[in-house]
């Protein structure tokens, strides 16, 4: 018989889709044999051959001349008969058999539409097996091999909702027939492999890369915690035994959950309000791990930490209530003499360490257990002997030195000894350009918060004057690189600026100020803060910045406009911007 594959090559059709058949067409054909079935052309079955049964030439007429009949071969059938050879194909009732099977069989395959309807019967359908896992479990509770059958079909129904991330739209209606809170109970089911079903498939529905709609995601997230997720998520974290490898890949996607409900600023200050994740995450960032090293899921956990204190106060205020300060600057410390390796978890992980520090010291609660911790001197240390950690520490320190509740701080780094370091850094040709931002930004902090006449602060202004005024110098030198760069950029934007309607310059706003940041807008400010100070506080600097601008034929009203412009963005709402926009106004008197 022609095979199937045969009878699509002769047909033209190629073989861009293979799909394996779910019964073998040969034995279609050899069913249809054996019951009979039969065809309208004719069969002669084979014997054996011998000398008796040969006879030539062709068959005689019947007897009776007289009787009409058809002599010779069957006509062929009528062309234009329907099923003829124009459009049967010319194939027999077997293959057209097999081709109707495969035919049906497509079909059968193709798939549902996914619309609410569908829905209802997969939401009945897995608040049915969820049932009947309960019963069967409560029933034969010391039997389990009576209870598996029922678990291993609650298993395959979990994975099913899977395609539910392909279809956001349906995430409202999925949680108004409460099938989402039937979905987070399973985290709390006496088979953890079911309750690591459960929660892969939360953290898939919750991905940031599913394209949901802010109305749909919101539905979906809100339904989530209300039925107690994150108190589960704990709960599953306690008893996943990480030294095996399925209950390791149930925490990872418990933690990328938690990720997950971070992208939304009112769910994570939720998150942060269950202490009981934030204090396992503060306990597996500690965790001693196999030879020392750091796991995807140790880094994991650190990142987590780093996401939730980024740009929400809130949450870094209540991190540092729970002593993390002093937790995360002890996981740092070994890293002042050396490096962790290039491009693994561990850099990450201490990258992550690095990065929760920097934004919870930017609070007062923060700044206190800074210093509390010792923080200020371990800083200084690995600016001294830290290679990669020499950066980090720099930027560290920076932030909890900023603001208006750094006072505490900037002491700190007088009586540790700290000017000679940050000097000392400042003067090597070999500091570069983002370094020597965190450094003017320490000295811009310690001019501004150090009391006035006290011996830290006489202390720092000495630094400035030494070695006829070098640190001085290295300021103005610094600052006409950062207005270089910033003429050009400007030049460029009024370019731009002369083609284009007072819409397209309101359009264009955003882009032209993020350009002018890139070029060091920050940096020139700050630059023009400190050396406004210095003018305000010592005649001798006050006559050697003169000079140095002199040189350029520059002057001071250039350093007046860039404290001019930040006086007029200043947001004045809060009491820090109060206090700055002030501080401005004050050195502004003494350019005149």
């Amino acid at each position: 018989m022609t095979s199937i594959d045969e009878l699509f090559k002769a047909s033209g059709v190629g073989n861009k889709r293979k799909l394996e058949p779910l019964r073998d067409p040969n034995e279609v054909y050899k069913s249809a044999r054996l019951n009979g079935s039969k065809s309208r052309h004719a069969r002669v079955e084979d014997e054996p051959l011998t000398d008796d049964n040969i006879e030539a030439g062709p068959a005689p007429p019947p007897e009776d001349n007289d009787a009409e009949g058809d002599y010779g071969p069957a006509m062929p059938p009528d062309d234009d008969d329907e099923g003829g050879r124009f459009f049967g194909g010319g194939v027999t009732a077997q293959e057209a058999q097999v081709l109707d099977y495969l035919d049906d069989t497509e079909a059968e395959l193709l798939p549902e539409k996914m619309d609410v309807a569908w829905l209802r019967r997969t939401a009945l359908s897995f608040e049915k097996k969820i049932s009947r896992n309960a019963e069967q479990r409560a029933k034969f509770e010391d039997d389990p091999s009576k209870f598996i059958a029922s678990e291993a079909e609650l298993d395959a129904e979990i994975k099913a909702l899977s395609i539910l991330s392909e279809h956001p739209e349906l995430y409202p209606e999925f949680a108004r027939m409460g099938c989402v809170a039937s979905l987070v109970g399973l985290l709390a089911h006496e088979n953890t492999d079911i309750a690591i079903d459960a929660i892969e498939i939360i953290d898939e529905l919750t991905d940031e890369d599913v394209a949901a709609e802010e109305a749909q995601y919101d539905a979906l997230v809100d339904a989530l915690l209300e039925a107690d997720l994150l108190s589960l998520i704990v709960s599953n974290l306690e008893r996943l035994d990480e030294t095996q490898e399925t209950d390791r890949g149930g925490t990872y996607h418990a933690l990328g959950i938690v990720e997950n409900l971070c992208s939304r600023t009112g769910t994570a200050e939720r998150v942060a309000e269950a202490e009981s994740l934030l204090k396992w995450l503060l306990r597996r960032i500690q965790m001693k791990e196999a030879e020392g090293g750091v796991s995807q899921n140790k880094q994991y956990a650190a990142e987590i930490l780093a996401i939730l204190v980024q740009n929400l106060p809130k949450n870094r205020r209540k991190l540092a209530s729970l002593d993390s300060t002093d937790i995360m600057l002890q996981l740092v410390a070994p890293y002042r003499k050396r490096d962790p390796e290039k491009g693994g978890e561990e850099e990450e992980y201490v990258e992550n360490l690095f990065e929760a520090l920097t934004c919870v010291v930017d609070e007062l609660e923060g700044k206190a257990k800074f210093v509390e911790a010792e923080g200020v001197e371990l800083c200084l240390i690995m600016l001294k002997e830290g290679k990669l950690s020499k950066s980090a520490s720099l930027r560290l320190l920076d932030h909890a030195a900023g603001g208006a509740s750094g006072v505490e701080v900037c002491q700190k780094i007088v009586e540790a000894g700290g000017l000679k370091n940050v000097f000392t850094l400042f003067m090597k040709k070999s500091t570069d350009h983002r370094a020597a931002e965190h450094l003017i930004g320490i000295f811009a902090s310690m001019l501004r918060l150090l009391p006035a006449d006290s011996a830290e602060r006489i202390r720092l202004l000495a630094k400035f004057v030494e070695k006829d005024y070098e640190k001085t110098a290295k300021l103005v030198k610094l600052r006409r690189e950062c207005a270089a760069r910033m003429g050009a950029v400007d030049e460029a934007i009024r370019s731009e600026q002369a083609q284009m309607s007072p819409e397209e310059k309101e359009d264009m706003a955003d882009e032209w100020f993020s350009r002018r940041l890139d070029a060091g807008l920050f940096s020139l400010q700050t630059l023009d803060v400190v050396l406004a100070w210095l003018i305000a506080e010592d005649g001798g600097a006050k006559d050697a910045i003169r000079k140095l601008l002199a040189d350029r034929d520059e002057s001071w009203s250039a350093i007046r406009e860039t404290l001019q412009e930040q006086i007029e963005g200043m947001d004045t709402d809060s009491a820090d911007g109060k206090d700055t926009r002030e501080m401005l106004s004050t050195l502004l008197q003494f350019l005149q």
